[in-house]
């Protein structure tokens, strides 16, 4: 029943461990490591946003029948998550520990904000007008970046 909120959901507690993974090799100041599990990191989370806004928004915006609905606020708050990340992974590259965690501070609590406004409002609306399509929505979502590589 809860399928797209589900999917969706595990994919940020997915991208919230890597994140701290990264994080506590920042905290170590093992920059190598940093700076792979932080790209890890960025590539799980792009292909998140990607999810949502090139699959489930479109998709959600047309049940709904506008494009001025909730998934505008979303898709300015991923652009500035996105223009986060890509500072975060600066400081990495230049071992700037502080600089590295003013801005974790800032993208956790973004996230965490965001997060909660798609899981409590915007997944449970896409479970209930997109009921018929989860299946076909989930499988799209999980094959987005497969079917571009091939």
């Amino acid at each position: 029943m809860y399928k797209i909120s589900t999917y969706l959901d595990q994919d940020h507690r997915r991208c919230d461990e890597q994140f701290a993974v990264a994080e506590s090799d920042v905290n170590l100041r093992n920059w190598d490591a940093a700076l792979k599990n932080f790209g890890i990191f960025i590539s799980m989370f792009t292909c998140h946003l990607d999810k949502e806004e090139r699959v489930l928004f479109p998709r959600l915006d047309h049940a709904l029948g506008n494009g001025y609905g909730s998934s505008i606020v979303m898709r300015a708050e991923h652009r500035q998550m996105r223009s986060m990340v890509s500072h975060m992974q600066a400081a990495i590259a230049n071992h700037d520990y502080d600089a590295f965690h003013e801005l974790a501070s800032n993208m956790r609590e973004l996230a965490r904000q965001h997060h909660r406004k798609e899981e409590r409002i915007l997944h449970p609306q896409a479970d209930f007008l997109l009921v018929r399509q989860a299946d076909a929505i989930i499988a799209i979502m999980e094959n987005l970046y497969h079917v571009e590589a091939a």
